[in-house]
């Protein structure tokens, strides 16, 4: 069994429930990483979130169906959605081709960014979490 390697790119954030946050001028984009894409495999459907939503971080963002799994999606940081991808409406697959890029989830007006972003972890954290999990996981 070879060892996965999952992209993890820098100037973002990460949870370990295999979420993203990316800060662009004091808004956040998230999204599904890498990793948890490959978890879920082909993703077929997904639920977004409605704009104006107030969200708390833990609390359910989205929910994507794939052939393996279906479920929700966890929201990373606590704020007001503002935009959501509707791409995504008609070509769920955006989350397993392009997570980092054209596959974005939501953007949110940040309401505790300060504190939380502290508690996410840094690309290699992440990296290093992704891994450990895969290996536990046997991928």
């Amino acid at each position: 069994m070879s060892e996965a390697k999952f992209k993890t790119p820098d100037g973002l954030y990460y949870s370990k429930d295999n979420m993203w946050v990316k800060i662009e001028d004091g808004k956040a984009r998230v999204g599904l990483t890498d990793y948890g894409q490959y978890l879920a495999k082909k993703i077929v459907y997904v639920e977004l979130p409605m704009e104006g939503d107030e969200l708390s971080k833990g609390d359910p963002l989205s929910l994507i169906e794939s052939g393996k799994w279906s479920g929700e999606l966890k929201c990373p940081i606590s704020g007001k959605v503002v935009e959501v991808n509707t791409k995504l409406e008609d070509n769920p697959g955006l989350l397993n081709t392009d997570p980092y890029g054209e596959g974005w989830i939501a953007v949110l007006e940040p309401s505790n960014l300060d504190q939380e972003v502290k508690e996410l972890m840094n690309p290699e954290e992440y990296s290093g979490f992704a891994t450990e999990d895969a290996k536990k996981r046997g991928v």
